[in-house]
């Protein structure tokens, strides 16, 4: 399930944040609520100063749970938990409370340093020039390899460096029959290529890697052309050197076959190198396995995409300064390393990942973070802004798949998506 690490960053860290508060200045006490893409309910927590609920809801109902408890005149939030693209949907209604406003920087201590944020993730909570959320569970779309599988194939370790013509010449010799049953059983790459939403951001960032946008300026989509179609031919073209039935594949279960040892590539989010690498539960690889990086390089760079977990605060809160002192803490240095350490959770801090990791393993993890944040900020690499943009992604899944599916050529697929999005965005 997606959901795993969502349930360990805000249960396990809780017990952190229960010492972060205990010194305290204000004896009264307060409870704030949080909508947050759990697993699990967890009743009342007692801290000196502040009680938090967290309230468990899946992803495919948490956007229209949160819209409708912002219009509620009897509102449960004061913390809402917020995929990447929501924020403009839940500005649009008024659902959130600017953070760098007067009211919260009144309320917001000395040592809170926004520039410390890396750009593209803190970006994510910024709509139309107000900042309404922080990033509290960062995540880029990364290449994990598997540097045994590599070597076994007689081929050097892929460097940030990689093109994509290098990618699938490597390709070429990483699809093996390794038993001499004349069957292969390993191949060289899996992602995602189902129909579902997160499935257009591959594409997306080969788009983007070739010098593509979804957009122009004017907020038309710009995609279906010479370049959106090479680079839907370049997604298509994985399916070549992928396990039989990849059309059929998605986060699960491109990330089952990286962790079992049957593909030398996957392209997934970052967030799940811990339970890849790192836990002996959840896989069968070791740290000294996987290598993680950006995407191979297109036209003009490298590929990646933002999908960044952010959290604000309710409009309608009635516990300003305790939410917001929960999400100064879980935003920190000290609150950024304690979620990685305990769940491998990305930090958004330039001086997080450039100071020294809890844990070893995520040395050269950091270091691809802070590089997947470069290339996504030079790139625009990131979902549609839009209020719109849930329905636009819909669309983009759609004839995305199709156009991987062999039921429209490419130019077709993306000039229907195009006049498709064009509409909805009005």
């Amino acid at each position: 399930m997606k959901w795993e690490t969502f349930d360990a960053l805000l249960f396990d860290v809780l017990d952190e944040y229960e010492a972060a508060v205990r010194d305290g200045a204000n004896d009264e006490e307060a409870k704030i609520r949080c909508a947050a893409l759990l697993a699990v309910h967890r009743d009342d927590l007692p801290y000196p100063n502040v009680n938090v609920v967290f309230d468990g809801v899946p992803y495919t109902e948490l956007l229209a749970k949160m819209m409708l408890d912002a219009t509620s005149p009897d509102p449960e939030y004061d913390v809402l938990l917020v995929d990447d693209p929501w924020v403009p949907q839940l500005a649009g209604i008024g659902a959130l409370v600017d953070l760098k406003g007067p009211e919260v920087s009144a309320i917001t201590d000395e040592g809170y340093d926004w520039a410390d944020f890396n750009a593209a993730p803190l970006a994510a909570g910024e709509w139309q020039g107000v900042q309404y959320a922080v990033p509290v569970r960062s995540n880029m779309l990364l290449r994990f390899y598997n540097r045994t599988l590599y070597e076994q194939a007689g081929l050097p370790e892929p460097t940030p460096a990689q093109t994509w013509d290098e990618f699938f010449s490597d390709a070429e010799k990483l699809v093996r029959d390794t038993d001499g049953d004349g069957k292969d059983d390993v191949w060289a790459i899996d992602t995602y290529f189902v129909r579902e939403p997160l499935t257009p951001t591959i594409w997306q960032s080969i788009l983007n890697a070739n010098g593509g946008s979804l957009l122009d300026d004017s907020g038309v989509p710009a995609f279906a052309n010479e370049i959106g179609a090479k680079s839907l031919e370049t997604h298509k073209r994985m399916l070549d050197y992928a396990p039989p039935g990849a059309l059929g594949h998605g986060f699960s279960e491109s990330l089952q076959a990286f962790r079992q040892g049957l593909v030398a590539n996957m392209f997934n989010w970052g967030s799940v190198y811990k339970s890849t690498a790192v836990d002996p539960k959840s896989t069968t690889l070791t740290v000294d396995e996987v290598g993680i990086q950006v995407l191979p390089v297109g036209d003009v760079q490298a590929g990646a995409h933002r999908g960044i977990w952010i959290a604000g605060i309710s409009s309608k809160t009635d516990e300003l300064n305790a939410s917001w002192a929960f999400l100064q803490w879980l935003t920190s240095k000290e609150g950024e390393s304690i979620n990685a350490s305990l769940v491998g959770s990305f930090p958004a801090r330039k001086s997080t990942l450039s100071g020294e990791p809890a844990e070893p393993w995520l040395g050269p993890v950091y270091e691809t973070l802070q590089n997947a944040y470069e290339v996504a900020g030079e790139g625009h690499m990131w979902r549609i802004r839009s209020p719109k943009s849930d329905a636009a992604q819909q669309i983009l899944a759609d004839e995305i798949a199709r156009g991987l599916a062999g039921q429209a050529s490419p130019d077709e697929a993306l000039g229907v998506a195009a006049k498709k999005i064009e509409r909805a965005l009005k």
